[in-house]
């Protein structure tokens, strides 16, 4: 996994992860079994991680994250391969 000092410093192997992205996200973290925190992004259900720490969790989901919008990018991309489409940037904020 990718963590966030190399995201940081561009050390980073996962395209996606080039881009810094700006936003604000909630952390859901619940007690797992055998003294792990296990946890989900609010806000994209799908990306899950675990940690034995707080820091720890939230250093997992962010990696977590970058590897989903990578995987995401990479179908969409088999999806739309042939096709004429405008790609346009947008910027959050």
């Amino acid at each position: 996994m990718v963590g966030l000092t190399e995201l940081i410093n561009g050390n980073n192997p996962v395209t996606l992860s080039k881009r810094i992205i700006r936003m604000k996200l909630t952390a859901i973290i619940e007690n797992g079994e055998n003294g792990w925190l296990v946890g989900q992004i609010e806000e994209i259900p799908a990306v899950i991680s675990q940690g034995k720490s707080i820091e720890e969790l939230k250093g997992n989901l962010v990696d977590a994250l970058y590897l989903y919008l990578d995987t995401q990018k990479e179908l969409t991309d088999q999806e739309y391969a042939g096709k004429s489409i405008i790609r346009e940037e947008l910027i959050l904020a």
